[in-house]
C-alpha cells in the first residue's frame, strides 16, 4: 500500500522506486501483485506516465490513511520506548488553519482540548495562505486540499471535505436557477483569489460508461481571499459561491441558501492534519490529532446534520 500511495503521488514506477529505495522492477512487481489480489487495475501505464483508474482513485484514500497510521503507530511504540508513557501533556503547541475552518469548527475544538490540558500552550493561527509548516514554526497544519508532495511533511487525514455551490434565494429568484453546468457562464459567480484556477470549476456524475465530467471557466463577478468573506457576499445575493459544507450547512438548513446543481457531484476534498516528518511528533501533537479525529470521523458533525435532513446519504 505505500509503494502504490508514492506511484500515484508520483505518477512514476521510477521516480517512487527512488523515494522508497527501490528498484523500478520490484516497484512494478509490487503493484501487479497488488492487483491481482485485489482482482482490479488500479493504474493505467503508459510510456509518458502513469495515472490512476477509477479502481485506484477509489483506493487511493483508504491507503493514504492506513499508510499514515502506521506509520504514526510505529512512531508513538519509538517514543514511549525511548520516555515512556504517562507524562503530562505540557508547553507551545503551534497550528495553523484556513481561516474558514479555523474559525467555524477548529478554534472550539482547540480550546476544548486545551480545557483538559491546562499545561497546553496553545496558539492558533487562522490564514488562507498556504504556508510552510516547517519554514514558520508549526507543530501541526490544518489543510483543505492542496496537500503538498514533501518528504519533509507527514499527513493524516481528519475528515472528508464536500464542496457544495450555493446562492440566495434572493439572487436566484433574480438572476434564474441554472440547470447545467454551462449555464453558470450567465451567472456571477465568488472566487476565491488563494486558488490559481479558482475559476476552473469541475462537475461530474453518473458511473462506469454513463459517468459524466464538465469543467466550466466561470464569470468571477467578486474576488476575495478569504472563504467567510465569499460565503458573507452569497449571504447578501452576490452570487453563487463554491463553499463547503463545513461553512455552509447551517445556511442549507435554515434556507438562506440553496444548494445549485445539487444532481451534479464536484470534487471531493479532504481535511488532513501535517506535521514535519524528520523529527519525533511530540505527544501533544499526537493528543491533538487524535482529539480531532475522534470529533470528525467517521463522520464529521456538519455533514451529519446535512444528512439527517436528507441533503445527501
Amino acid at each position: 500500500m505505500e509503494i502504490f500511495v508514492e506511484v500515484a503521488r508520483q505518477r512514476s514506477f521510477t521516480v517512487a522506486g527512488q523515494r522508497l529505495g527501490l528498484t523500478r522492477a520490484m516497484v512494478s512487481k509490487t503493484i501487479m501483485q497488488l492487483e491481482e489480489r485485489l482482482h482490479a487495475r488500479l493504474l493505467h501505464r503508459s510510456t509518458r506516465e502513469v495515472s490512476l483508474t477509477d479502481a485506484g482513485r477509489a483506493y487511493l484514500a483508504p491507503c493514504m490513511a492506513t499508510v499514515s497510521q502506521a506509520q504514526e503507530a510505529a512512531r508513538m511504540v519509538a517514543h514511549v520506548a525511548q520516555t515512556g508513557a504517562g507524562a503530562e501533556l505540557a508547553g507551545p503547541l503551534r497550528i495553523q488553519a484556513p481561516s474558514s475552518f479555523g474559525s467555524a469548527w477548529l478554534a472550539d475544538a482547540v480550546a476544548r482540548f486545551s480545557l483538559l490540558h491546562r499545561q497546553v500552550r496553545a496558539e492558533l493561527f487562522v490564514d488562507d495562505a498556504l504556508l510552510d509548516p516547517i519554514r514558520h514554526g508549526f507543530d501541526l497544519t490544518i489543510r483543505v486540499g492542496g496537500i503538498p508532495d514533501s518528504s519533509a511533511l507527514a499527513m493524516r487525514p481528519l475528515a472528508p471535505c464536500r464542496a457544495v455551490l450555493c446562492a440566495s434565494p434572493a439572487y436566484l429568484a433574480q438572476w434564474g436557477v441554472p440547470q447545467t453546468p454551462q449555464e453558470l457562464l450567465k451567472h456571477q459567480c465568488l472566487h476565491f483569489s488563494h486558488l490559481t484556477d479558482g475559476t476552473h470549476w469541475h462537475f461530474q456524475r453518473g458511473e462506469g460508461e454513463q459517468r459524466e465530467e464538465v469543467g466550466v471557466h466561470v464569470q468571477a463577478g467578486f474576488t476575495a481571499n478569504n472563504g467567510l468573506v465569499l460565503h458573507q457576499a452569497a449571504l447578501r445575493g452576490l452570487g453563487i459561491v463554491y463553499s463547503t459544507t463545513f461553512l455552509a450547512w447551517r445556511n442549507l438548513l435554515d434556507g438562506s441558501l440553496l444548494p445549485v446543481l445539487p444532481g451534479w457531484e464536484l470534487p471531493l476534498n479532504h481535511l488532513s492534519a501535517l506535521y514535519p516528518a524528520s523529527r519525533q511528533m511530540s505527544p501533544k501533537v499526537r493528543a491533538l490529532i487524535d482529539f480531532l479525529v475522534a470529533e470528525y470521523q467517521p463522520v464529521p458533525p456538519w455533514d451529519r446534520e446535512l444528512a439527517a435532513a436528507g441533503f445527501f446519504s
